[in-house]
């Protein structure tokens, strides 16, 4: 289909927009250097290659999905005059935005799944969170949404199209269902079971999985409890996190709420913006085993590079008193 869609929501050229397309730039370089450097940290530290950051390194790679689906567009948006986007673009903008949405709610929850084996069924870690499992874990994690979320964006770009102005900054679904002539009632409660599928059961699983590694935790001794606190915290920060922004992005997008422009601006963006940025650097600040990896990585880097300088010095050095 062949349509060009119009963006309402950004507005002249001016120095809102400017700022906020520096805060975009910095943000979205800072989330990819933030994200590629924790999956690097991740794959060259064979001491990592558990669990819990096999999942953290599929969160950092959804978080880049997520970003780049929505940043550069908006940023290009922001100094062109014209704020425009072909319907198919915006049919494949709302699909990686639910799947960057519905699968980081699922990892967070394959996360907090390891974290209640870890502390609550520590004999039986190794026997219940083995190789295969993961595989199979994260085939679900990715299949499930992913499959999902095409039917529902399938049955969304099949509706006819009467209006071609989207008061938003990027698209997702209920801004393109409400360009229809037509009323979804089937997309509508089709939509409603993916929300209850992939929101709601991941949240109420998370809250169980806490409350019972709480109470094991008050039973424990206090270094247990410790180091269960230490364990837990960085997650519960990342899921909170994401959780008030699949919120703020819920209100901004069901309710008309008569708020300011900036308000409505970073209400907008806050849920492409934020997390993918916090996840990796919450992880390798409060996680030490990350922050250690790191740490030695740039050691061996920096001892390699010196290395080689005197090599070469060296080198240059006899070859300057074989000349003479």
């Amino acid at each position: 289909m062949n349509i060009t869609l119009i963006f309402t929501s950004y507005g002249p050229p001016g120095a809102l927009n400017y700022s906020v397309f520096m805060i975009s730039l910095v943000v979205y370089l800072t989330t990819v250097f933030a994200n590629v450097t924790l999956m690097l940290v991740i794959c060259l530290d064979t001491s990592l290659h558990k669990p819990m950051y096999i999942f953290l390194f599929n969160l950092a790679i959804n978080g880049l999905i997520g970003s780049s689906a929505v940043l550069p567009k908006i940023m290009e948006n922001l100094i062109d005059d014209m704020k425009d986007i072909m319907y198919a673009d915006c049919i494949l903008q709302v699909f990686l935005i639910n799947v960057y949405g519905t699968c980081a709610y699922a990892i967070l929850t394959l996360m907090a799944y390891d974290r209640y084996v870890s502390i609550c069924k520590p004999l039986q870690y190794h026997n219940i969170m083995t190789p295969a499992k993961i595989r199979l874990l994260l085939f679900i994690v990715y299949c499930l949404p992913i499959c999902s979320l095409a039917v529902q964006v399938y049955l969304t770009s099949r509706l006819p199209i009467c209006r071609f102005k989207i008061n938003k900054l990027f698209c997702d679904n209920l801004a393109v269902v409400n360009l229809s002539c037509v009323k979804n009632t089937w997309g509508d409660l089709y939509g409603i079971c993916l929300v209850l599928v992939f929101v709601v059961l991941p949240l109420i699983f998370v809250i169980l999985s806490y409350v019972r590694i709480l109470f094991v935790s008050l039973n424990a001794s206090v270094s247990a409890r410790e180091k269960a606190l230490k364990t837990c915290t960085p997650h519960l920060i990342t899921f909170i996190n994401f959780s008030l922004a699949s919120l703020f992005s819920v209100i901004y997008n069901r309710f008309n709420i008569s708020l300011s422009k900036e308000v409505n601006v970073f209400m907008s963006i806050h849920f492409i913006l934020i997390p993918p940025l916090l996840h990796p650097l919450i992880y390798g600040i409060r996680t030490k085993e990350i922050s250690n990896s790191l740490t030695r990585i740039l050691q061996r880097k920096i001892l390699a590079l010196g290395f080689n300088l005197k090599t070469k010095k060296r080198c240059n050095d006899a070859l300057f008193i074989s000349t003479k």
